[in-house]
């Protein structure tokens, strides 16, 4: 099982004195690991691009099919889905995926217990997060509070569950999980 054994090779944290290496040196160490699926590697590649040009604080971000790519690469990933309760009732999820509320239901408060909660599901920082909202906006936030809290591996999942909405304002047909006919459940 890859343990993402990069932060032991190449340093955990960038304590007094430490340098921590860029990303690109991570992503060889990691290509390194033998049990690092090829898949994998390109989709890495990638999110460090969007992550380079886009400025991104967190480790990357990933369109829907690259984001179940990793899941099925890397079995100590993690999908965190950080829509509303509302949105799992009744628009779906993401099966085996962790569902943490970014905003509560029905109020729109930020959820005050969001990273307690992350905490509680995936303890080891060094554990892949790929986080997913409707349409990446959510998402987006939710990686930037774990990379803050220590996480080394949070990833925005690009378009999330629904994608963009169309010319008539319908969600589902540019993008996201369901367009990319990833599997989903609902109710």
């Amino acid at each position: 099982m890859l343990e993402w054994n990069w932060l032991t090779r190449c340093g955990s944290t960038n304590g007094p004195g430490e340098r921590r290496p860029g990303r690109s040196s991570q992503i060889s160490h990691m290509s390194s690991d033998p049990t690092m699926k090829p898949a994998a590697e390109v989709v890495l590649a990638a999110a460090q691009q969007r992550r380079a040009t886009d400025e991104l604080p967190y480790f990357g971000a990933v369109l829907p099919a690259e984001a179940d790519a990793l899941l099925r690469s890397l079995p100590n990933a993690r999908l965190i889905d950080v829509r509303t309760r509302a949105e799992w009732d009744y628009v779906g999820r993401v099966p085996g995926s962790i569902l943490i509320e970014w905003n509560s239901y029905p109020s729109g408060a930020r959820n005050p217990a969001f990273l307690e909660q992350l905490r509680a599901a995936t303890p080891d920082p060094k554990t892949p997060l790929l986080f997913i909202c409707r349409s990446g906006q959510r998402s987006d936030a939710a990686a930037r509070a774990a990379a803050a809290a220590g996480y080394g591996m949070a990833f925005n999942v690009l378009e999330g569950f629904e994608g963009a909405r169309d010319a008539d304002g319908h969600r589902g047909t540019l993008g996201g999980w369901r367009k990319a006919s990833l599997p989903w459940v609902q109710g």
